[in-house]
């Protein structure tokens, strides 16, 4: 193990703080502490996995889980807002790394950061499922499983008990049968949210996709075939894993499973956006926590709440949706004050620090959601890389927690701070409501 020269130590105890110089690890510690250390000097950051997972996957595989809608307008207007926002420290109250732990619907999480669903992310990396799920299982963080998903919502369901969310998009024929049983077994499965993705009424194009050859319907063309080639990583968990198949709806599909087959059977079964009147009827239905994913209209906040729903994801789909829409960062004051502690409010899209989980919890958030810094984490780093990516985030929270002066998650709430580019009340007035 090199000597990786990394300390945040002011005195002689080298285990206070962030970072742990290798040199004083008892000779005794195990082969992952050494790995995690020298992963952290090599990516400190979400970027750096970024960097890493270019080089390493197939384009087609990176281009499908970094890009967005357009010309990635969105996802560098989620970067930017969050980048925008000024935190006010106050020093001489925080001596030691504050805790960061939190409450979300009644259960206790170690951060108020998150996995959000991600739409077949075995494309990204195949057994993305599982490292996603194992990895926030053992650090007690939430992770939220999208329906077009390689493991079935009971298999997730072992796999992270304690923190399992699940998402679904809209099934509406035969009378909802399916979204209605996808419902039900993940009531039976004990997840602790269901989640309502409400924000793709229609497909859009998502250039950078379509030019590494990822076509809609999808077909695992010759093309991309080669391209999988001339990555050893991706192909050997593929191996290991198997080609990704959404099987979380295999049983509504005739036991078919692959991607070409569950492409055409979600232009024929699924498709739209929840209505207001679908989500009535979900929430009659589900008994557990409801929340509906791509709030960004304070009145539509409102109009959750008032039909019983139990927490919102403000959220532009990561920017892959229609490169138009603000960031969701800039939404979340105006909803949080519509809504008070009416619900809880997740932020989702842009979160690739912890510094910006500290900031959406700062201007109105109950936590902070990523996605595309964990599919960079497989890419960089595959099983090992969603572990490094939460405790880079964890270890980000509680130093920017320490720097501003707050003892707890909950008193980012009191910091002063600027964030120039929030919508106020005027401009959500010029719009027309619906």
């Amino acid at each position: 193990m090199p000597d990786t020269g990394i300390s945040q130590e002011t005195d002689s105890n080298p285990r206070k703080g962030g970072y742990v110089d290798p040199r004083y690890l008892d000779e005794d510690a195990s082969r992952d502490q050494k790995i995690a250390l020298e992963l952290r000097r090599r990516y400190p950051n979400a970027f750096d996995l970024r960097k890493k997972a270019r080089k390493r996957l197939p384009r087609f595989a990176f281009e499908y889980i970094d890009g967005g809608a357009g010309s990635d307008g969105n996802i560098q207007r989620n970067w930017a807002s969050l980048d925008g926002i000024e935190l006010m420290p106050r020093y001489g109250n925080v001596v030691a790394p504050p805790p960061t732990d939190i409450e979300l619907f009644g259960v206790p999480y170690n951060a108020p950061i998150g996995i959000s669903p991600i739409g077949g992310p075995g494309t990204g990396f195949p057994g993305a499922e599982r490292f996603l799920a194992r990895a926030a299982q053992a650090a007690g963080i939430p992770y939220t499983l999208g329906v077009l998903s390689a493991i079935t919502i009971e298999e997730a369901a072992e796999i992270a008990p304690d923190v399992l969310w699940l998402q679904i998009y809209r099934f509406a024929r035969n009378d909802h049968k399916i979204g209605l049983d996808l419902a039900r077994r993940a009531e039976t499965a004990g997840v602790k949210a269901l989640v309502l993705t409400w924000d793709t009424p229609v497909r859009t194009t998502r250039p950078r996709e379509v030019k590494a050859g990822i076509t809609n319907p999808f077909r695992l063309n010759m093309r991309l075939k080669m391209d999988a080639m001339s990555s050893p990583p991706w192909l050997m968990s593929m191996m290991r894993n198997g080609i990704p198949r959404f099987v979380s709806i295999k049983p509504y599909m005739g036991g078919a499973s692959s991607l070409e087959e569950a492409a055409k059977f979600m232009r024929t079964e699924g498709g739209g956006a929840f209505t207001w009147e679908e989500v009535k009827r979900y929430r009659d239905v589900f008994k557990g926590r409801l929340v509906v994913k791509g709030i960004l209209h304070p009145e539509d906040a409102k109009r959750a709440v008032e039909i019983g729903l139990d927490g919102l994801f403000v959220s532009n789909h990561g920017g892959r949706q229609i490169e138009a829409l603000p960031a969701s960062i800039d939404a979340v004051p105006a909803i949080a004050k519509e809504v008070g502690k009416k619900a809880t409010i997740v932020l989702d899209s842009g979160v690739r620090t912890g510094i910006d989980a500290a900031r959406a919890l700062a201007v109105g958030a109950d936590a902070a959601f990523a996605g595309k810094a964990f599919l960079w984490s497989l890419g960089a780093l595959g099983e090992r890389g969603p572990k490094h990516m939460i405790d880079v985030l964890k270890a980000e929270l509680s130093s920017t927690l320490g720097q501003l002066g707050c003892l707890s998650v909950g008193e980012l709430r009191n910091v002063p701070r600027r964030h120039r580019t929030a919508w106020s009340p005027e401009d959500f007035a010029t719009g027309t409501s619906i």
